[in-house]
């Protein structure tokens, strides 16, 4: 990690470039906000037909999702600005599309990313009986066919992550077995207020100018694209074949591997050369770079992972990365039946 990180600290200072409060991060952030925004009120307010209405429905999931992946996500990591309220104001972004920022700081900053791919650890791989997504876990007799029936389930986890998993994370204190304090004075009110405003901007106000049954529908349309969405650009990351699963020695509990060689073994890239999915994913096909420096802004991803990729090289470290977006979808595809099949962990 000591010969990455002064790799790094040279490409910035070599180009002159900040690794955060990038001029290109905040006109990329109104272009994003202008997007959802248009992309709203035309839906609610303006769209006549069922055939303006939805493919303004495909466009309002993917602006919320680019809100996620981009805004929030780097406000989250601290990767947006080298100022804590800015940084916070970005995070609270996703109380505004419908998740509470309190628990996503707790499920994906402190238990993914400090235990990525760790059966038990890791809440992000850990889904209960309905999957099984590491070799450790046990193996049920219904997942002989998860790589089937899961891809219409990850259809409905924005619409149960809204309205039922945050809900039910803040009253038991637990987020995939973890204790985790309950939020608090501001935090509780963030996380209420969201909730409210959320539901009411996705459900209450399409309600004034549309029958119920209609707000249902597109409310699921919308719901369920950004599930796929959100879902997938997660599973392609680290539930593929070229992921690794390592356990601590069941003496020492230490890691088989150091810090930096354990987030490289254990996270895959896609499509590393489209700039249009580093731009709609806010740089999360560079999901090696973005485990080794979270505080750094996705934007300068691209150019990071030539230096990840080199330093890997030196020392022996594999680097995985799949070509394409479809041909991570296979991968996760084949993982998902081949966990499905196989009791015994793959080697």
């Amino acid at each position: 990690m000591t010969e990455l990180k002064r790799r790094a600290d040279a490409y910035f200072v070599e180009t002159g470039q900040s690794e955060r409060d990038c001029w290109r991060m905040y006109l990329k952030t109104a272009v994003i906000l202008a997007w959802l925004g248009t992309s709203y009120a035309l839906l609610v307010f303006a769209a006549p037909t069922v055939w303006l209405a939805a493919p303004l429905a495909v466009s309002l999931a993917l602006a919320i999702s680019a809100v996620g992946f981009s805004v929030q996500h780097d406000g989250g990591h601290h990767a947006y600005s080298r100022f804590a309220w800015v940084n916070r104001l970005a995070a609270l972004s996703l109380d505004l599309i419908g998740a509470s920022s309190y628990l996503w700081k707790w499920k994906h900053v402190v238990l993914h990313h400090t235990y990525p791919n760790v059966s038990g650890q890791d809440a992000d791989i850990d889904v209960g009986p309905l999957a099984r997504l590491a070799p450790q876990q046990r193996r049920r007799w219904f997942h002989r066919w998860q790589h089937l029936y899961l891809w219409p389930l990850y259809a409905l986890t924005a619409a149960v992550w809204h309205l039922y998993g945050d809900f039910r994370d803040v009253i038991t204190g637990t987020i995939g077995g973890h204790r985790v304090p309950r939020p608090r004075g501001w935090d509780l009110v963030t996380f209420l207020g969201g909730k409210v405003v959320s539901v009411g901007l996705l459900i209450g106000v399409p309600m004034l100018v549309h029958s119920w049954w209609v707000v249902l529908l597109f409310y699921l349309a919308v719901t369920a694209i950004l599930g796929i969405v959100m879902t997938v650009v997660f599973q392609l990351a680290h539930c593929v074949e070229e992921a690794e699963f390592p356990q601590p020695d069941t003496d020492s509990l230490r890691m088989p591997d150091a810090w930096a060689a354990h987030q490289v073994r254990t996270t895959v890239d896609f499509a590393r050369d489209s700039r249009v999915a580093c731009w709609l994913l806010g740089g999360l096909n560079f999901q090696v770079v973005h485990h080794l420096f979270p505080r750094i802004c996705h934007i300068h991803y691209p150019a990071l992972s030539r230096v990840v990729a080199d330093v890997c090289r030196e020392f022996g470290v594999r680097y995985a990365a799949h070509r394409s977006l479809l041909a991570g979808v296979a991968s996760h595809f084949r993982w998902l039946r081949r966990l499905g099949r196989s009791q015994l962990a793959p080697s």
